[in-house]
This record gives C-alpha cells, sequence and structure tokens, in this order.
C-alpha cells in the first residue's frame, strides 16, 4: 500500500491529523482515502458504486442509511447557497472543488419585489449531499444567519468535509460521472441499492404543480414552462418589465397560445429524454407558433429533441462559472456559467435550424437557433448566479424581440398553421 500524507488543520478536525490515501499499487484495487476524525465526532464515508471510498467528517444531516446520487463536480469558486439551491441539481452528490466551504455561511431567507428568495434559486436544498475538502465551522458574513452544517442538518442533507476532492475529481473525469452514497455512518462496505436518478422523471418532481403569475402588471406576457426553473430566470424576466406565467413542465402550451406573447423554457435536473410531453408540445409550437420562443440549460436540449436533433450524455458535463462559449453568429466568446450532464448532438443539423453557440472547451453545443422563426436557445446560464453577467442581455434581447412582435400585432397561431400543428400533435402521439 502506498500512503500519501499531508498536513493541515480542518475546522472540525484534529490539527495534527493525517489524512492517508490507501491505494494498491501494481493492482486494481479503488482508492481507499481516510482522514482521522477528532475522537467523538461524526464520520461520514463517500462510496462510489466504482468500489473507491472517502472517509472525512460529517457536518450535515446525521443519515445513517446512505443516500445515493450522481456524482458530480462543480468548479464554482463561489456561491454555495445557489448551487445547492438550483433544482438542476436535484438527484446528485455535489462535490466542490473550491477547497474552502462554509466560509462566509447562509444568508438569511429575504424576499424580493415578485415573492422569491433573493439569496437562493428555489425554496429548499435540491442536492442529496455535498462533499469538500475543508469545512469553515466558523463563517463570517454581514448576512449569515446560520452555517452552512447547521443549513444541510435543518434540511436533512448529509455533507462530508476532509475529502481530498483532487483525487475524487481525477477519478470523476477518469470515468465520468458515478453514483455515489453518501452517508453519516455508511458502512463501505453495507449494502447499498444503486438507484440512478437520472432513470426518474425529476423535472417532473421539480416542476411547479400548478399556473403561478409573477409580476401581474407586465406589458408582455411569457408562458414560463418549468422544468426546474432557478428563481433568478423568473426574476431577470420580471425585472424586463414582463408578466410570467409559470406553468408545469407539461402544460398544455398550444391550448392557449393566444394569451401568450412569447414562451420560455427554463433548467431542470435530469436526462431530457425523460420529458416527452414538453418535447411534444415545443413540437407543436415549433409548427404553429410564430411568437419568439426561447429556452435556457434543459429547455435547449428540449427544443433540440423537439427539431430533431439527439442527446447524449456528457462523460462528467459542465458545472462551473467559467466555461467559455463561442457566438457564431459574431464569433465572440464569452463566459458563463453552466450546469448539465447532457448535451444536443448538432453534428448534423435538421433543416431549417443552425448552431447558435459552441463550448470553446470540449466543442460541446451551446446553443441552437431557427433560420426564419424567432426560435433559438442557449445551454448556459444568462441569468447566472452568482455570475458571470456576461450573457446577461439576451434576456433583454428576448423581451424586446417579444414587445416588437406584439407591437406588429403578430398572431399567436395563423390559421395554416392551426392544421400543421394539430399534425404534429398526431404524429407525436
Amino acid at each position: 500500500m502506498a500512503a500519501l500524507l499531508a498536513s493541515g488543520a480542518k475546522k472540525i478536525l484534529p490539527q495534527q491529523a493525517a489524512r492517508t490515501l490507501a491505494s494498491a499499487v501494481g493492482d486494481k484495487q479503488p482508492l481507499q482515502a481516510v482522514y482521522p476524525v477528532a475522537a467523538g465526532a461524526l464520520t461520514a464515508r463517500l462510496r462510489l458504486r466504482t468500489g473507491e471510498t472517502f472517509t472525512g467528517g460529517s457536518f450535515g444531516a446525521d443519515t445513517p442509511a446512505a443516500v445515493v446520487g450522481e456524482t458530480v463536480f462543480t468548479t464554482s469558486l463561489v456561491g454555495y447557497p445557489e448551487s445547492m439551491t438550483d433544482p438542476s441539481y436535484r438527484g446528485q452528490l455535489l462535490v466542490f472543488t473550491q477547497p474552502l466551504i462554509g466560509n462566509y455561511g447562509v444568508p438569511r431567507r429575504t424576499r424580493d419585489a415578485y415573492g422569491l428568495l433573493r439569496h437562493f434559486e428555489s425554496e429548499r436544498i435540491q442536492c442529496r449531499g455535498i462533499v469538500v475538502s475543508d469545512y469553515a465551522a466558523k463563517y463570517s458574513h454581514w448576512n449569515a444567519v446560520e452555517s452552512l452544517g447547521a443549513w444541510c442538518a435543518r434540511e436533512g442533507v448529509p455533507a462530508i468535509t476532509g475529502v481530498d476532492t483532487r483525487a475524487l475529481v481525477h477519478i470523476l473525469r477518469g470515468q465520468g460521472s458515478t453514483l455515489g452514497a453518501l452517508g453519516s455512518q455508511a458502512s463501505a462496505d453495507a449494502a447499498i441499492a444503486w438507484d440512478d436518478p437520472n432513470a426518474l422523471n425529476l423535472v417532473a418532481q421539480a416542476s411547479t404543480p400548478r399556473v403561478r403569475v409573477f409580476n401581474e402588471a407586465g406589458d408582455v406576457n411569457v408562458a414560463l414552462v418549468d422544468c426546474g426553473v432557478k428563481n433568478n430566470i423568473i426574476r431577470s424576466l420580471c425585472e424586463l418589465g414582463a408578466r410570467v406565467t409559470l406553468v408545469p413542465w407539461d402544460h398544455d402550451l398550444m391550448g392557449g397560445a393566444a394569451q401568450f406573447d412569447g414562451i420560455f423554457v427554463s433548467n431542470g435536473p435530469g436526462a431530457p429524454t425523460m420529458c416527452g410531453a414538453t418535447i411534444a408540445q415545443l413540437r407543436r409550437a415549433f409548427a404553429a407558433y410564430r411568437r419568439p420562443i426561447f429556452g435556457i440549460c434543459m429547455g435547449n436540449q428540449l427544443m433540440g429533441l423537439a427539431a430533431g436533433l439527439n442527446a447524449y450524455k456528457l462523460r462528467f458535463g459542465n458545472r462551473g462559472h467559467n466555461q467559455p462559449a463561442v457566438d457564431l453568429t459574431t464569433r465572440k466568446c464569452v463566459i458563463t456559467s453552466q450546469n448539465h450532464g447532457y448535451a444536443l448532438d448538432d453534428s448534423v443539423m435538421p433543416p431549417g435550424w443552425a448552431r447558435y453557440y459552441v463550448n470553446a472547451n470540449d466543442g460541446s453545443n451551446e446553443g441552437i437557433r431557427h433560420l426564419d422563426k424567432p426560435f433559438r436557445s442557449v445551454q448556459f446560464h444568462p441569468e447566472a448566479k452568482g455570475g458571470p453577467l456576461d450573457t446577461a442581455y439576451l434576456f433583454a434581447e428576448f423581451v424586446d424581440s417579444v414587445r416588437a412582435a406584439k407591437a406588429a400585432g403578430t398572431a399567436a397561431v395563423g390559421a395554416d398553421e392551426e392544421s400543421a400543428s394539430a399534425s404534429a400533435a398526431s404524429a407525436s402521439a
């Protein structure tokens, strides 16, 4: 066995404790990483389905039974309250590559003029657990009201510290995002039911069950299809003067198309292929709707599937605040916030459609656009919380196009398009 020793204080662990990475040399035994905890302190264990085990200190909920999720990592340097409450992380164990997490605590639950939480992207923690290298038990921030650990414990979310996240990310980058089991006392050799969250319709779980309206006095009415929408998407549209009608993921869009000046498809968790009802609605909209349609993240994938593209799972996804995307219409590169594990295969575009943005790192799709109709989407998050805001202009462009279509008297659905929509509905069925 080879042992790597590293000194350094952990906030809730012994000052002189040594991190031990015990892995077999020359054989195929999986990595066993151990960081001893203080006497009497609670131990947490992360076990990957492929056998690697990381033992450290527990600072979240005491969960003797392991919580299973897809283990993914984010390279974001800031914004852990926003990331943890992003519905796109539903069903996942979230690994932070930023070494120090928790140092500015958790902010108070204040709401804005639209009734949305200012500092969180939804009403609760969405990820199933978090993994960090160095948890800061002592926090300091003018707006903080509790520690990260207290928040996780209150919401029943396990959390582990003392993990060599560099080694863990190296594994995930090599073999791809992997199912993991995290618990405060989860034995490394305990029987675990490896249920894949991506086999579930996570969008249906994250979506609103009813229609809701924000900023009722807005001058244009935008239908926002909730696939797991972030609060800041709603806020960004409202701040631009739009009335936002939030509808469930499987809402009959064309049944009430005339009341909507534009359609917006949100982000969301899981596999896009699980959202057959949304894809069918968008296919009908493409055939009949004349006003602007815009999609973000999951919305990009669903619009692509409705247009005739296929989606595939990325090896380890793109999650972080520093992903470069190139606008193929201007050749300009923008830095974007991203959180997705799937992408569109844009190697062959359907007739009438073109690639919009491309990832400058891995060449994956970052957006599509229709050549004649006002339909387009992006894979990244223009409304990024917490940043960057390089592409916030896309929200303004969308709302401006919605206003222009309304001012021009563009009908939502033309007579000839209604028959085309009916045909598309029959084909979907």
